[in-house]
């Protein structure tokens, strides 16, 4: 009886162990191509919450009085507590927009740069379906939206009693950065769906989606200077913080908001992306 000798494995050439390693699946692989990239966007918004995170104890009554009138909109109409401080200073100004820049930006290269690049072709003349394809990459993007939240957590619970940040309870924080991680992950579906369903170029795809958030920031944070804070519901920043996770811990109702918008973009992309002719 013959035995039939076990097939040889070829190493890829030029790959360390470790890139071998994360080649099983397009998920484990995509976050290893994209590492840097992760590491960078966390680190940076967890730096950036710390920074203004720590000025807190600085604040008087003359620099709240100095606050714009115009900007009671983004938070800042109770920065004397610590919990309406940080509201508006840290998660209703900026670290929001990183997060909708991040999702812009990642989104942007799941689908949209493998296809402008030709790549996209090649990974689907393997077994790979396009839904899997897309389901795989769309969760390394929301693996990189959950650290960045986690990086945020952490970084304020290291602060939070030397910043006087005590009035704010460790569930408050966890609630405020599961709004976060959410509202990351919205925006990387709404870049991850668009350019699956239209198959445009990556650059195209960030300016849309970030044009997008940056357009519905604005109008969650002036709608009231206009008599008009109905609107504010028909942006994603409201359900992220309209709700004051920080006073107010997880309002379920809103995350849910997030959450199902998020399913219903990538279900769009990828319902598009199965009967999209990918040669056009």
């Amino acid at each position: 009886m013959t035995t039939t000798p076990p097939a040889a494995t070829t190493a890829i050439p030029g790959a360390s162990g470790l890139a071998r390693a994360f080649s099983g699946s397009m998920f484990t692989k995509t976050l290893y191509d994209n590492r840097r990239v992760f590491t960078v966007w966390a680190v940076a918004t967890g730096v950036l919450a710390v920074m203004y995170g720590s000025f807190y104890p600085q604040i008087t009554a003359d620099s709240l009085d100095a606050v714009p009138e115009a900007m009671h909109g983004f938070g800042f109409d109770d920065a004397a507590s610590a919990a309406g401080y940080l509201q508006g200073a840290v998660f209703g100004l900026l670290i929001p927009l990183l997060a909708t820049f991040y999702g812009a930006a990642t989104g942007a290269r799941m689908i949209s740069a493998d296809e402008e690049s030709g790549y996209l072709d090649l990974l689907l003349a393997h077994p790979l379906g396009r839904t899997r394809l897309l389901l795989h990459r769309f969760a390394a993007l929301t693996v990189g939206a959950l650290a960045i939240a986690v990086v945020v957590l952490a970084a304020m619970l290291a602060i939070r009693s030397s910043a006087d940040l005590n009035s704010i309870s460790p569930a408050n924080f966890t609630a405020q950065a599961v709004n976060l991680a959410l509202l990351t992950i919205l925006f990387g579906a709404l870049a991850t769906g668009l350019g699956s369903a239209t198959g445009k170029p990556r650059p195209t795809v960030f300016g849309i989606t970030a044009g997008l958030g940056v357009a519905a920031y604005a109008l969650h944070g002036f709608a009231p200077q206009i008599g008009a804070d109905w609107l504010r519901n028909l942006t994603p920043y409201h359900y992220y913080i309209g709700g004051e996770p920080l006073k107010n811990g997880l309002q379920f109702a809103d995350a849910a908001v997030l959450a199902c918008t998020a399913i219903i973009l990538i279900t769009a992309g990828a319902w598009r992306l199965n009967r999209r002719d990918l040669g056009r």
